[in-house]
């Protein structure tokens, strides 16, 4: 699907993911000091928006003007006269690129695309991550399509933690997290088991 595509999609419903976190992005990230974060392929931006109200300046990046300017509502009215800490781009990661080393904390969360398109995007990503600063991934794990719930039925577009490593690998960042993780859907029949991939890694102060 390109930007038209999504665009479309995101017209055709209210709001299309939830106005909450991410669960990882909560887990890892609550306790860190705000400071300067990048959401990557952020969509309507619940991430960045929850960091902006947590003292964040938080970009999120999407190629979506439609789900930009639905988090720019949101930051608005959730953020009153501190709407100024989220702001909105519109790029495409298969050729946008980062301001080198220049925040504290980057995400990148359900990004699923082919592995070369993938590769450039975690490059990037890694690559803006700023000394002392941390780079979060999670996505729909390759295990999820058998073992696993929601997510997209396409094992091209699925990953584990394995290929985030390998992607990043040579950007001088450490690894502290890399793993398949268990997330609970809530659904109609019930709760329903979604397995993720998780990377956290970080970059040594100079």
């Amino acid at each position: 699907m390109d930007a038209a595509d999504w665009d479309a999609k995101y017209a055709g419903t209210e709001l299309m993911w939830s106005l909450t976190p991410n669960q990882w992005v909560e887990e890892v990230v609550a306790d860190l000091t705000p400071g300067r974060a990048l959401d990557l392929a952020a969509g309507e931006g619940r991430n960045a928006l929850w960091l902006a109200e947590r003292g964040w300046q938080a970009t999120a990046v999407d190629f979506s003007r439609v789900a930009l300017e639905r988090g720019a509502e949101l930051a608005a009215q959730r953020l009153g006269p501190e709407a100024s800490r989220f702001t909105i781009e519109e790029a495409d990661l298969l050729t946008h690129r980062p301001e080198a080393r220049a925040y504290d904390l980057v995400m990148v969360v359900y990004l699923q695309v082919n592995p070369q398109f993938r590769a450039i995007a975690m490059r990037a990503a890694a690559d803006a991550v700023a000394p002392g600063g941390m780079l979060l991934v999670t996505a729909h794990d390759s295990d999820n399509l058998v073992d696993g719930f929601g997510g997209p039925p396409n094992a091209a577009v699925l990953y584990a933690a394995h290929d985030v490593v390998a992607d990043i690998e040579g950007s001088g960042l450490d690894v502290v997290r890399a793993e398949r993780v268990t997330r609970i859907v809530a659904t109609d029949a019930g709760e329903r088991r979604a397995l993720d991939c998780l990377v956290v890694a970080t970059r040594p102060r100079d």
